[in-house]
């Protein structure tokens, strides 16, 4: 029998938990397993790409448990009503095969994508940042406001979206959260001032969502950009421009030149892989003026640790109110004889008759 925790679960689990809680214990999860890199296997996701989205699998092992998960990039779906981002996932056991736990992860994704962020950023953002600009207030937005809030003592959010809408759900819940939110103009005005700025935008395309003259224009000193919206070829946020005179941080370099911000650069280009910074074998920040960008594309390790996490928590008291056991991997009393299986179903019916 293998634990599967629905969207209503997941949900009830970070609400009883709280939300906060949650993303701060996850940081440090993701910065332990990033501290053990060397440990997993890694290869660029395999993605199917059409011209309405992509469908990507990104599966990693550390030699004891495998994970894997199945997330689809669609813009063109809030057309339809339907989110731009679904994912799942799976962890199993190494030993055996056999996969101990299946979960939606498409909310289990904006949490462990904010609290990658945060990791990120406590690594290279200047000391004493206070203000954070987030350009795309979509599905990720509340997720990132409060994690920064929580985790790095952010007290100001300077927001923008091309969508009102958008950003309208996101200044109303952030208020609903007690965080102070700037209604910005645009990007130029979201960034004024701001410490930390991340980019989270959706379409799939190579878009100029910030350019190397606003940085300049807008930032007194060093900054740090998490960018995140670059994640499948053809798909950027950032002016090229910007990107070659910054510092360049990275999960995998060898999926990051395929699909993120650097997918423009060539492959002899200096970039630092963020694990490499939390180890001490390469620095991260080194000057209070610098200009650090992550390029974050999103990796396999962090759905390991967040899957992990999960499992770990289903463990605890009162951790089986989150779950159900469904039967997802056949097992005949004798392993030789999958036809029983069949045949006792078989024979259910003939007596049912």
């Amino acid at each position: 029998m293998v634990r599967f925790v629905d969207v209503h679960h997941l949900a009830r689990w970070v609400a009883d938990t709280g939300l906060e809680s949650i993303i701060s214990d996850l940081v440090d999860a993701l910065e332990a397993d990033f501290r053990r890199w060397p440990a997993f296997d890694k290869a660029p996701r395999l993605a199917s790409h059409s011209g309405d989205g992509v469908i990507e699998l990104m599966p990693t092992s550390d030699g004891g448990t495998y994970a894997f998960k199945f997330v689809n990039g669609h813009p063109v779906n809030t057309s339809r009503g339907l989110q731009t981002v679904t994912a799942f996932g799976v962890l199993a056991d190494v030993a055996t095969g056999y996969p101990r736990l299946l979960s939606e992860m498409t909310l289990l994704t904006a949490l462990r994508t904010a609290a990658t962020s945060v990791m990120a950023a406590r690594a290279l953002a200047p000391p004493g940042a206070g203000t954070m600009a987030l350009i795309g207030t979509g599905a990720q937005a509340e997720f990132q406001a409060l994690a920064f809030h929580r985790c790095l003592g952010i007290d100001t959010i300077r927001a923008w979206d091309t969508d009102p809408a958008a950003l309208d759900k996101f200044v109303t819940n952030a208020a609903q959260l007690g965080l102070d939110v700037v209604r910005a103009t645009g990007a130029d005005d979201a960034i004024a001032g701001a410490h930390i700025i991340t980019t989270c935008t959706a379409d799939k395309r190579n878009a100029t969502v910030l350019t190397d003259d606003m940085v300049r224009r807008a930032t007194d000193g060093g900054v740090h950009i998490n960018a995140l919206g670059g994640d499948c070829p053809g798909k950027t946020e950032l002016d090229i421009e910007l990107v070659k005179r910054s510092s360049l941080f990275v999960e995998y370099a060898e999926q990051s030149f395929i699909e993120g911000e650097i997918q423009h650069l060539p492959r002899s280009w200096p970039v630092t892989e963020l694990w490499q910074v939390l180890t001490g074998d390469r620095p991260g920040r080194t000057s209070p003026d610098e200009i650090t960008v992550f390029d974050s594309v999103g990796f396999a390790v962090e759905d390991f640790t967040a899957l992990s996490y999960l499992d770990a928590a289903l463990d605890r008291e009162g951790g089986d109110r989150y779950f159900e056991r469904i039967e997802l991997v056949a097992e005949p009393a004798d392993p030789k004889n999958l036809f029983q299986l069949v045949e006792d179903e078989m024979t259910v019916d003939v007596a049912g008759a």
